[in-house]
């Protein structure tokens, strides 16, 4: 086995989850993932946890959801209860065919994300981690060879996840105790300066703003995803206004969206547009009240994340970048004095600040094409 397999099960069982004896540890993942699996299994093992593996079939699963009537469409109990026994849930990806779910109709994942939602409660009340083994199918989706889409899984993965911490509490510091954020890309930074407005919209900008008042501000560095590299907090959901292009892909049930473009009123979407699959957008934002709000707010931070590759769990993360997601907001960002957005959707898409962008906090311009105010001072 390649050692920057067993290293990568090490952060997972002992930095992200911290497994010790007696702990009730549930493992899936799909086939071509084996290997991480078998690695992850034997530490918890060494380590004296009582392991559950559950091999995820993303062929069985597709042909399931294209057979069943939408009405027979129903809670999995049998899931729920081992989630809810569990003390541990460590999620690998890692898919032979990204575009497996492809050909699943929208409105049929949607009635699976809502019926299933009290699962995705449960694990989310556990000690949880979701993290990606390297597969040839990833590999292609990035447009890599299978040695160098590894290589640059593991790198940023099996990295100083302490120093990575150091280097994103000086963002958390700026964020705790503000209020407003813009967020500014595009034709809409040009001549945008501090405290103003850009009163025209265009089809090839970002200009929004929100408060995150009150509510919690999070270090990611690899607790819950792995790997990690982002600082995120939640909006106060009615507080979003302007709109937002999402000008980097973003895969939905198997389904590439393109140029998802969201117009925010009063916290909630009142325009939507997609120049491709634009009914998936929509079924998103259809599934319940609470996909039409954002949940989330993050800012990407992980320099070793240096492209991008179709995977959410790593397109997040890249340094240059700033993500918001449609739907349920994360129990722990929210401050007690605040409302909780609510759906069983959380989408995240992604927004590239590398140029012709800036994030300013409360009038005070904090980041400029992509680069910090404290990464400046850095050189």
């Amino acid at each position: 086995m390649d050692p920057r397999i067993r290293e990568q099960a090490a952060v997972v069982v002992d930095h992200s989850t911290g497994v010790e004896a007696g702990d009730h540890v549930v493992v899936s993942g799909p086939p071509a993932a084996e290997d991480l699996l078998v690695a992850v299994a034997e530490l918890c093992g060494e380590r004296g946890a009582i392991v559950n593996v559950r091999m995820n079939s993303e062929r069985a699963s597709r042909a399931y959801r294209r057979a069943i009537d939408e009405a027979d469409i129903a809670l999995d109990e049998v899931t729920l209860a081992t989630y809810e026994a569990a003390d541990v849930m460590i999620g690998v990806r890692g898919s032979a065919n990204a575009y497996e779910s492809s050909d699943v109709p929208p409105e049929t994942s949607a009635t699976f994300r809502q019926e299933n939602k009290p699962i995705q409660e449960a694990a989310m009340e556990k000690r949880w981690l979701a993290t990606q083994y390297p597969t040839p199918g990833g590999a292609q989706q990035a447009e890599l060879s299978t040695a160098a889409y590894e290589e640059f899984v593991w790198s940023a993965i099996n990295k100083d996840w302490d120093a990575q911490r150091e280097h994103q509490a000086q963002l958390v510091d700026i964020l705790d105790d503000a209020d407003e954020v813009h967020v500014v890309s595009g034709d809409s930074a040009e001549g945008t300066s501090a405290g103003t407005q850009n009163a025209s919209r265009s089809e090839h900008s970002t200009d929004v703003r929100m408060s995150i008042a009150g509510n919690v501000v999070k270090n990611d560095y690899g607790e819950h995803n792995m790997p990690g590299g982002e600082v995120f907090t939640a909006p106060v959901p009615d507080s979003v206004e302007g709109e937002v292009l999402f000008d980097k892909p973003v895969m939905v049930q198997g389904r590439e969206v393109l140029d998802a473009r969201l117009v925010f009123e009063g916290g909630e979407v009142v325009e939507h547009s997609a120049s491709k699959n634009e009914a998936v957008l929509t079924s998103l934002l259809e599934t319940d009240d609470g996909a039409r709000r954002l949940g989330e707010l993050g800012i990407g931070m992980n320099r070793d994340i240096d492209r991008f590759t179709y995977n959410m769990l790593f397109d997040e993360k890249m340094g240059d970048t700033v993500h918001m997601a449609i739907g349920m907001a994360y129990e722990d960002t929210v401050g007690e004095e605040n409302e909780r957005n609510d759906s069983a959707v959380h989408t995240d898409m992604i927004v590239d600040m590398s140029e012709d962008s800036f994030i300013e906090v409360d009038g005070e311009r904090i980041q400029e094409d992509g680069t910090f105010v404290f990464e400046e001072s850095e050189d």
